[in-house]
């Protein structure tokens, strides 16, 4: 038996995808991306300081926040104060680790970048699409301190996107929507950047177990999206550089 998607997709297609850039008018740099029905906004914020064990020298840092509004699922979700849960405190990690992986630290000098990553509405793929949306973000923070002459040099060295894959009766998916996340027995995330180099991969089997050439498979796949993905951000950042030269 062959998987029907729902919404009627290839195997190997990702679902529409689009960077609003400056959704928020205070963020050196905001992105409303959508992944389907997925929706996540991204903000980058800039301070003039950096954690205590990078006191002095001369580096920059990179960290993250993530957080799903009450009302991104069907069923409202208690908001999390006090304490993280540990899929909120995997998450962040995930998305930090990721976009740190495009930066040079010595030319961003002692400052410490926050990404925001707020899930408005989820349908799968919550945490690929704030890496995706998170480093349109992060280039959209970057020329502004270059454009403001706060930094010489762009300390961006990569390009960073992630998709998620997964295999249904048997046979590999691109980019599952959350009645396929649900329906997949193995399911993986990753990352890449523009050399199609792996940054990270997540991955478990739900049931059972999978194979080798699977696993090549997805990989494959998840290949293939990125290199797609990589495209889009490469658009959107620049047309944010040609509305930023202009201001």
């Amino acid at each position: 038996m062959v998987w029907q998607r729902p919404d009627g997709r290839a195997s190997d297609k990702l679902r529409p995808i689009t960077f609003e850039q400056g959704f928020t008018n205070f963020a050196p740099g905001s992105v409303l991306a959508k992944c389907g029905n997925t929706q996540v906004l991204c903000t980058v914020s800039i301070e003039e300081r950096v954690p205590r064990f990078l006191l002095d020298s001369g580096k920059g840092w990179l960290t993250a926040e993530y957080r799903m509004l009450p009302s991104a699922t069907q069923q409202r979700q208690q908001r999390e104060l006090l304490k993280l849960s540990g899929r909120t405190q995997e998450i962040q990690r995930l998305i930090g680790r990721s976009l740190r992986a495009a930066l040079d630290f010595g030319l961003l000098g002692e400052r410490t970048l926050t990404v925001d990553a707020d899930v408005l509405q989820a349908d799968a793929g919550t945490r690929t699409t704030a890496i995706t949306g998170g480093f349109v973000a992060l280039a959209g923070a970057i020329e502004r301190l270059l454009h403001q002459g706060i930094i010489e040099r762009s300390p961006l060295v990569g390009q960073i996107a992630a998709v998620s894959v997964g295999l249904l009766d048997g046979e590999p998916y691109l980019d599952l929507n959350y009645d396929e996340d649900v329906a997949a027995s193995v399911d993986f995330n990753v990352v890449m950047n523009q050399q199609l180099e792996i940054i990270e991969v997540q991955g478990t089997a739900e049931e059972g177990s999978f194979s080798r050439s699977q696993l090549n498979q997805l990989l494959d796949y998840a290949e293939k999206g990125i290199q797609e993905l990589l495209l889009v951000q490469q658009t959107a950042i620049k047309e944010w550089k040609e509305y930023i030269a202009q201001q």
